[in-house]
């Protein structure tokens, strides 16, 4: 039946073209087929190939508007969609909704409510459902509303050491703000490959600078040493807060564990990642998975997923840690943080509680917005737009914190970058992101308590140690587990006194004061190694 369906569909489209050529026809089919499939520059060759002999087609003129509109060739697309309306032959009503996302991602808001109110007075109702046109007004109005009360932050373009003219986006900082990791879509070589059936642009690969304490400054970005990136699409989504860890999205067709997107993960030996092992079951699934991000302790996996189950296209899953290598049943994070829209881009703050994604819904200003939600009472609260101009009507985000809460990395495409997107600091210094209103703390008070647990015969470091944080009153306030390697990382709040307990089958468990403090500039960092001894 759906094989009738589409064979009914493909000669209803061949007979709205009857002043077109049987051969144009055909290559207006191919090319729509392109378009849909996301080779938007193989769509465009097709189309202006049938524009040459059809210069008044309003159709084709439409189509090749919209390749142009997913290209982010704004510019070109508008004189485009302008000529699409003016043959007022064969117009598109679709040509004043891109007219109207185009105005909108130029700041010119009640330009962009005039011509989404043209389509609205021309298209069906239906028609204006599945194009989500309440979505683009609700966007106009939020940016009029955020852009009237911007929220008190610096935001600073961190330059050339990171970005480039080409795409830089999924800033990723490990807890202690020393190690940057992003996607860049620049190239490698001077024979990089590109991706010339999809936007032409080079394929995304990962990219490292490391804090210089000295100089105080970010170093040249350079590609991650080791065997991460290859000639296909690799893009980092999270670093893990000890810095050891890269959390990565890769989509090849070529490679059976890969194809279609999935999440893998590189670990770091001796300052070189290695080769990215896929997460498997049942966090990967035939479905789209695009990105994940760790807990600080290590014990929940944060993750985004198109999956059945959820509210929209991409939500946000969450998954708890049973061994070393299982993980429970995923969990839809609920309908209070998910939409029927996109949810991508996921963070867990180092206080474990905060959650940052971007979001396209209608509680956007344009495009991709950052949100926040809280872990409070056993329930996520409802998401809230972390306002202007942190979010732009322009694609905001990913968004990271450091442990100190003193900075944020973003990536943005909005206008004055110096690529088609750039990585941004923003100055928290007299903003609290982690607080309810904003209202800023002295600092965060968070600092990192980490180490290794050795074994004391032998020296080396013991894995699958527990260890447990206990305050004055011998509470429980923390609680994780050592790597392969036998070290440990998590954060706290400082000027605390604590205990440090640990334990292993096979070992005396041991136990230790630690006096961990804040720092007044930088995130505060206490190294506490510990030797457990063979039981006899």
């Amino acid at each position: 039946m759906r094989k009738l369906f589409t064979t009914f569909c493909f000669f209803a489209f061949l007979s709205n073209m009857h002043a077109m050529d049987a051969g144009d026809q055909v290559k207006m089919v191919l090319a729509k087929q392109k378009l849909f499939g996301g080779q938007y520059l193989g769509a465009l060759n097709i189309y202006k190939e049938v524009l040459q002999k059809n210069p008044e087609d309003g159709t084709v003129l439409y189509y090749i508007g919209k390749c142009l509109f997913e290209l982010k060739r704004y510019e070109e697309a508008t004189e485009t969609l302008k000529k699409s309306i003016a043959t007022k032959i064969d117009v598109k009503p679709e040509a004043h909704l891109l007219m109207g996302k185009i105005y909108l991602s130029e700041e010119k808001i009640d330009d962009a409510l005039t011509e989404l109110n043209i389509y609205k007075t021309t298209a069906s109702a239906k028609e204006a459902q599945e194009e989500d046109l309440d979505l683009y007004i609700s966007q106009c109005d939020n940016a009029k509303k955020l852009m009237a009360i911007p929220i008190n932050v610096k935001i600073e373009n961190m330059g050339t050491a990171i970005n480039t003219k080409f795409a830089d986006k999924t800033p990723c900082i490990s807890a202690d703000g020393k190690k940057l990791v992003f996607t860049s879509r620049r190239p490698e070589t001077t024979d990089s490959p590109v991706d010339v059936e999809g936007d032409g642009s080079y394929f995304e690969d990962i990219f490292i600078s490391n804090w210089d304490t000295i100089n105080k400054k970010w170093s040249d970005a350079e590609s991650v040493p080791g065997n991460v990136n290859t000639d296909a699409h690799d893009a980092c989504t999270s670093i893990s807060p000890d810095g050891k860890q890269i959390y990565i999205y890769k989509n090849d067709v070529r490679d059976v564990e890969s194809r279609g997107g999935d999440i893998f993960v590189s670990k770091v030996v001796s300052n070189k990642w290695k080769t990215p092992e896929p997460m498997g079951k049942p966090i990967n699934t035939s479905y789209w998975e695009g990105g994940a991000c760790i807990s600080p302790d290590g014990k929940t996996l944060y993750f985004i997923s198109e999956r059945k189950g959820g509210f929209g296209n991409a939500d946000i899953w969450m998954v708890t840690r049973i061994s070393k290598t299982e993980w429970g049943k995923p969990v839809n994070l609920g309908g209070e943080v998910n939409s029927e829209f996109d949810e991508v881009g996921v963070f867990i703050a180092p206080d474990a509680k905060t959650l940052f994604f971007s979001s396209n819904g209608k509680g956007s200003m344009g495009s991709y917005d950052i949100f926040k939600t809280v872990f409070e009472n056993g329930k996520w609260t409802k998401p809230v737009n972390i306002g202007y101009p942190i979010n732009t009507i322009s694609s905001d985000g990913p968004l990271v914190v450091s442990a100190d809460e003193q900075t944020a990395y973003i990536a943005s495409d909005r206008k004055g970058g110096l690529g088609a997107s750039d990585i941004y600091k923003v100055d928290l210094s007299n903003f609290g992101i982690l607080e309810k209103g904003g209202q800023k703390k002295t600092t965060s008070g968070l600092s990192i308590l980490k180490g290794i647990i050795r074994d004391a015969h032998e020296g080396s470091g013991l894995s699958a140690v527990d260890i447990k944080i206990l305050d004055a009153a011998g509470a429980i306030v923390a609680s994780t587990v050592t790597n392969e390697n036998g070290e440990y990382f998590i954060t706290l709040p400082g000027d605390v006194t604590y205990t440090l307990k640990v334990s292993k089958k096979g070992y005396k468990s041991g136990e230790e004061k630690v006096d961990l403090k804040v720092g007044k500039n930088d995130t505060y960092s206490l190294e506490k190694q510990m030797m457990l001894t063979k039981e006899k």
